[in-house]
């Protein structure tokens, strides 16, 4: 079933609230997950540590870009990837603004939050 009416958020580099190693695991298996079963969601939006899952070095580049290949929008905080001193090392995905984040929220049916 697909979530193309549904965005999700990402806002740090890994899922829930755990030590680092467990966070990026729960998060591989999830976005794995949504490619195995054609559950893809409209858009990802990036933002606070998250946008480093979509930079150079990431484990997570291969499955975003196979995410990104599927027509899912990722999208990066422009002003997070600034602050890190990161965005020239993005690999996937559009850096935006938080203006395209709050667009791909309000286009969504469904916002989840990881």
């Amino acid at each position: 079933m697909p979530l193309s009416d549904t965005a999700i958020i990402l806002h740090r580099e890994g899922m829930g609230v755990a030590d680092e190693p467990l966070r990026k695991k729960l998060l591989s298996t999830y976005l794995a997950l949504l490619i195995e079963n054609n559950t893809l969601p409209g858009a990802i939006c990036f933002y606070t540590d998250a946008v480093k899952l979509a930079c150079e070095g990431s484990e997570f580049l291969e499955t975003l870009a196979a995410l990104e290949q599927k027509g899912v929008h990722l999208i990066l905080c422009k002003t997070c990837l600034d602050s890190f001193g990161i965005s020239d090392k993005v690999r996937v995905g559009i850096i935006g603004g938080m203006g395209d984040i709050l667009a791909a929220q309000t286009k969504a049916g469904k916002v989840i939050t990881l």
